[in-house]
Protein backbone atom coordinates (compact mmCIF):
# COMPACT_ATOMS: atom_id res chain seq x y z
CA UNK A 1 0.00 0.00 0.00
CA UNK A 2 1.70 3.79 -1.06
CA UNK A 3 0.85 6.63 0.87
CA UNK A 4 1.89 9.77 1.51
CA UNK A 5 1.94 11.20 5.26
CA UNK A 6 2.26 14.51 7.05
CA UNK A 7 5.36 16.02 5.07
CA UNK A 8 6.64 12.56 4.28
CA UNK A 9 8.05 10.38 1.81
CA UNK A 10 5.92 7.77 0.06
CA UNK A 11 5.56 5.12 2.07
CA UNK A 12 5.39 1.16 1.33
CA UNK A 13 3.89 -0.15 4.03
CA UNK A 14 4.63 -4.49 5.02
CA UNK A 15 2.79 -5.15 8.33
CA UNK A 16 5.34 -3.26 11.13
CA UNK A 17 8.30 -3.43 8.53
CA UNK A 18 8.29 -0.52 6.08
CA UNK A 19 10.08 -0.08 3.05
CA UNK A 20 10.85 3.62 2.78
CA UNK A 21 11.59 5.51 -0.38
CA UNK A 22 13.78 8.45 0.40
CA UNK A 23 14.72 10.18 -3.34
CA UNK A 24 15.09 7.41 -4.88
CA UNK A 25 16.86 5.47 -2.08
CA UNK A 26 15.83 2.84 0.41
CA UNK A 27 15.86 2.10 3.79
CA UNK A 28 14.29 -0.09 5.95
CA UNK A 29 12.77 1.00 9.26
CA UNK A 30 10.64 -0.32 11.56
CA UNK A 31 7.65 0.78 13.84
CA UNK A 32 7.81 -0.01 17.55
CA UNK A 33 6.96 1.01 20.83
CA UNK A 34 8.02 -0.06 24.59
CA UNK A 35 6.13 -2.38 26.16
CA UNK A 36 7.05 -1.11 30.22
CA UNK A 37 5.59 -4.41 31.98
CA UNK A 38 7.41 -6.95 29.47
CA UNK A 39 10.53 -4.65 29.24
CA UNK A 40 9.76 -5.34 25.39
CA UNK A 41 9.51 -3.97 21.94
CA UNK A 42 6.39 -3.96 20.47
CA UNK A 43 4.96 -2.54 17.41
CA UNK A 44 3.44 1.00 17.78
CA UNK A 45 0.24 1.41 16.73
CA UNK A 46 -1.50 5.33 15.16
CA UNK A 47 -3.18 6.93 17.59
CA UNK A 48 -6.23 8.76 16.98
CA UNK A 49 -7.03 12.44 17.86
CA UNK A 50 -10.81 13.94 17.03
CA UNK A 51 -10.60 18.38 18.31
CA UNK A 52 -13.07 20.99 17.80
CA UNK A 53 -12.58 23.72 15.19
CA UNK A 54 -14.77 26.85 14.46
CA UNK A 55 -13.84 26.99 10.50
CA UNK A 56 -13.13 23.58 8.66
CA UNK A 57 -12.06 25.61 5.73
CA UNK A 58 -9.45 27.48 7.73
CA UNK A 59 -8.32 23.42 8.66
CA UNK A 60 -8.27 22.08 5.64
CA UNK A 61 -5.97 24.84 4.96
CA UNK A 62 -4.04 24.73 7.96
CA UNK A 63 -3.25 21.40 8.22
CA UNK A 64 -3.11 20.38 4.91
CA UNK A 65 -1.22 23.11 2.79
CA UNK A 66 1.00 24.47 6.07
CA UNK A 67 1.33 21.55 7.62
CA UNK A 68 1.40 19.07 4.47
CA UNK A 69 -0.97 16.73 6.16
CA UNK A 70 -2.78 14.42 3.65
CA UNK A 71 -6.16 14.11 3.86
CA UNK A 72 -8.67 11.30 4.61
CA UNK A 73 -12.32 11.33 4.29
CA UNK A 74 -14.35 14.15 5.42
CA UNK A 75 -17.94 15.87 5.55
CA UNK A 76 -19.27 19.05 6.22
CA UNK A 77 -19.09 18.57 9.62
CA UNK A 78 -15.55 16.62 9.81
CA UNK A 79 -11.93 16.36 8.21
CA UNK A 80 -9.62 13.37 8.43
CA UNK A 81 -5.79 14.18 7.84
CA UNK A 82 -2.36 11.80 8.03
CA UNK A 83 -0.27 13.38 10.67
CA UNK A 84 3.10 11.61 10.53
CA UNK A 85 1.10 8.28 10.13
CA UNK A 86 -1.64 9.25 12.90
CA UNK A 87 -5.34 10.06 12.14
CA UNK A 88 -6.57 13.57 13.68
CA UNK A 89 -10.00 14.81 12.96
CA UNK A 90 -10.95 18.43 12.65
CA UNK A 91 -14.68 18.10 13.95
CA UNK A 92 -16.61 21.46 13.90
CA UNK A 93 -17.76 22.77 16.84
CA UNK A 94 -19.56 26.55 16.36
CA UNK A 95 -17.57 29.04 18.13
CA UNK A 96 -19.04 30.22 21.15
CA UNK A 97 -19.80 33.43 22.85
CA UNK A 98 -17.51 33.45 25.81
CA UNK A 99 -14.12 31.65 23.82
CA UNK A 100 -12.70 29.23 26.15
CA UNK A 101 -9.16 29.94 27.59
CA UNK A 102 -5.93 28.05 27.35
CA UNK A 103 -4.91 26.95 30.91
CA UNK A 104 -0.82 27.49 30.75
CA UNK A 105 1.54 25.17 32.94
CA UNK A 106 5.29 26.64 33.55
CA UNK A 107 7.84 23.88 31.75
CA UNK A 108 11.59 25.13 31.55
CA UNK A 109 11.07 29.19 31.99
CA UNK A 110 7.72 28.67 29.35
CA UNK A 111 4.23 28.94 29.72
CA UNK A 112 2.99 25.67 28.04
CA UNK A 113 -0.75 25.30 27.00
CA UNK A 114 -2.88 22.71 28.00
CA UNK A 115 -4.78 20.91 26.48
CA UNK A 116 -2.25 20.66 23.38
CA UNK A 117 -1.20 17.80 21.19
CA UNK A 118 1.52 16.98 18.46
CA UNK A 119 4.65 14.53 17.44
CA UNK A 120 7.54 13.60 18.68
CA UNK A 121 9.90 13.23 15.15
CA UNK A 122 13.25 13.26 14.21
CA UNK A 123 15.56 16.06 14.65
CA UNK A 124 15.81 16.33 10.60
CA UNK A 125 12.16 16.12 10.28
CA UNK A 126 11.54 18.54 13.33
CA UNK A 127 14.01 20.83 11.87
CA UNK A 128 12.22 20.80 8.53
CA UNK A 129 8.88 20.97 10.06
CA UNK A 130 9.64 24.61 11.82
CA UNK A 131 11.68 25.63 8.59
CA UNK A 132 8.29 24.98 6.41
CA UNK A 133 6.39 26.74 9.55
CA UNK A 134 8.90 29.51 9.39
CA UNK A 135 8.58 30.01 5.86
CA UNK A 136 4.86 30.01 6.29
CA UNK A 137 4.86 32.84 9.09
CA UNK A 138 3.28 30.83 11.11
CA UNK A 139 3.16 32.30 14.74
CA UNK A 140 4.89 30.69 17.61
CA UNK A 141 3.48 30.41 21.63
CA UNK A 142 7.22 29.18 21.94
CA UNK A 143 9.50 29.57 19.82
CA UNK A 144 11.84 26.62 18.33
CA UNK A 145 14.43 25.62 21.08
CA UNK A 146 16.33 23.24 23.09
CA UNK A 147 14.18 22.58 26.48
CA UNK A 148 16.19 20.65 29.26
CA UNK A 149 19.70 21.37 27.53
CA UNK A 150 22.16 19.39 29.02
CA UNK A 151 20.09 17.63 31.30
CA UNK A 152 18.24 14.66 31.19
CA UNK A 153 15.20 14.45 28.81
CA UNK A 154 17.16 16.72 26.03
CA UNK A 155 14.41 17.75 23.42
CA UNK A 156 13.87 20.28 20.42
CA UNK A 157 10.18 21.67 20.87
CA UNK A 158 8.29 24.67 19.57
CA UNK A 159 4.26 25.39 20.26
CA UNK A 160 2.06 27.10 17.64
CA UNK A 161 -1.96 27.35 17.80
CA UNK A 162 -3.97 26.31 14.58
CA UNK A 163 -6.76 28.41 13.66
CA UNK A 164 -9.59 27.61 15.84
CA UNK A 165 -7.02 28.13 19.02
CA UNK A 166 -5.86 24.21 19.67
CA UNK A 167 -2.64 24.30 20.79
CA UNK A 168 0.12 21.95 19.11
CA UNK A 169 3.98 20.90 20.35
CA UNK A 170 5.96 19.00 18.30
CA UNK A 171 9.44 17.67 19.49
CA UNK A 172 12.58 15.49 18.74
CA UNK A 173 14.92 13.90 20.70
CA UNK A 174 18.53 13.45 19.66
CA UNK A 175 18.36 10.24 21.91
CA UNK A 176 14.98 8.92 21.49
CA UNK A 177 15.68 6.60 25.04
CA UNK A 178 15.67 10.18 26.71
CA UNK A 179 11.52 10.21 25.98
CA UNK A 180 9.81 8.77 29.34
CA UNK A 181 13.61 9.04 31.39
CA UNK A 182 13.85 10.26 34.63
Amino acid sequence: MRRKSCGQPDVVVESALAQVQIDGIYGVVRSVGFNRKENTMSELRPFHLAFPVNDLAAARHFYGEVLGCPEGRSSENWIDFDLFGHQIVAHYRPPQDVPETVHHNPVDGHEVPVPHFGIVLTMADWKALRDRLVAAGVQFKIEPYIRFEGQTGEQATMFFLDPSGNALEFKAFNDLSQLFAK
